[in-house]
């Protein structure tokens, strides 16, 4: 079973930073540049639809970000420790979110959750004007 266990949330007021882990167990996945596996993050506050956030790919040096967090958020991972961070810089009150970390193999649009196959439980971040 592959569980992906998220941690780095909570409460921060306008401006300031958190940086999120995401560490997956069980998750194979390749490091060869020409590989489709990703690792990524999205977000989902009350009411609205889950989105994408950030990912990145396991192999190679290939990112997505969503156009609300580009130039804020930084992803990156360690593959030795299967784990993935989100640098999130200049936090502001529209990031209010459960943010989720997600893993998938064959991935052709970062972008789209149903791309992923594997999800954590999540990691509540509040930005407080």
């Amino acid at each position: 079973q592959v569980r992906l266990m998220e941690s780095g949330g909570g409460s921060v007021q306008a401006g300031g930073s958190l940086r999120l882990s995401c560490t997956a167990s069980g998750f194979r996945y390749s490091t060869r540049t020409s590989s489709s596996d990703v690792m990524g993050w999205f977000r989902q506050a009350p009411g609205k639809q889950r989105e994408g956030v950030a990912a990145i790919y396991t192999g190679g040096t290939s990112t997505y970000y969503s156009n609300s967090v580009k130039g804020r958020f930084i992803i990156s991972r360690d593959n030795t420790k299967s784990t993935v961070f989100l640098q999130m810089n200049g936090l502001q009150p529209d990031d209010t979110a459960m943010y989720y970390c997600a893993a998938g193999n064959y991935v052709a649009d970062p972008a789209h959750l149903s791309e992923y196959s594997y999800w954590g439980q999540g990691t509540q971040v509040t930005v407080s004007s």
